[in-house]
């Protein structure tokens, strides 16, 4: 038998397996989406992205970083604020288009990245992508998935206790859905620490390795 912690989140991940799946190819889409809007940048635009890119290396190699704290607290807030609003907006029907809105930029922003980075400096973009974009993301990708697929099922059992009345006692399920976010708050913090602290230090080696 399944402890009681387990058997819980099995029985959610089997109740809401479509959820999850519709969730992933969403994102999956959305960083396709962003690579493809790559290649739509005119010559001018892909040429001013990249001398902002290469100011912003030459900032790195020479040290000029902002300090660990703030690169802490700036990326635990924005985090912190992106599922949080995700959080919120589960809580109403008419917000469930929204998380899928987000969820589809999340991969956008992610896709379009790496795929600029590829674009201009080829074998040497990727490795770059593959060191500093691609470590916090195999956390934070699925925590979005996670929290993104948490609210549409909240939303979902809202719609049914509306559309039935007596569905089931929602008290229940805001109260899981409340801890949940405190849950993603633990994962957003060790994301933040590893952006502030650990990010920059390979950031700074590779582009040193590069030049």
């Amino acid at each position: 038998m399944k402890s009681g912690p387990g058997r819980a989140i099995a029985m959610h991940l089997e109740e809401n397996r479509s959820i999850y799946v519709f969730s992933i190819v969403l994102l999956m889409m959305g960083v396709i989406f962003g690579a493809v809007i790559v290649n739509s940048l005119n010559v001018n635009q892909k040429n001013d992205l990249f001398t902002y890119l290469t100011q912003f290396f030459g900032q790195v190699e020479q040290g000029e970083l902002a300090a660990p704290q703030t690169v802490f607290s700036q990326s635990f807030s924005y985090y912190a604020k992106y599922l949080g609003l995700m959080w919120f907006l589960g809580l109403s029907v008419i917000g469930l288009p929204v998380i899928l809105v987000m969820l589809f930029l999340k991969g956008l922003v992610v896709g379009f990245t790496v795929g600029f980075l590829v674009s201009q400096m080829g074998a040497d973009g990727f490795f770059l992508a593959f060191v500093t974009v691609f470590p916090q993301n195999v956390f934070l990708v699925p925590v979005f998935i996670i929290t993104a697929a948490v609210s549409i099922s909240f939303s979902l059992k809202i719609c049914r206790q509306i559309i039935r009345k007596g569905y089931e006692p929602i008290f229940k399920h805001f109260t899981a859905y409340s801890l949940f976010l405190l849950f993603t708050g633990a994962f957003i913090t060790l994301i933040a620490v590893y952006e502030a602290y650990v990010s920059p230090v390979l950031l700074r080696s590779v582009v040193q390795w590069l030049a």
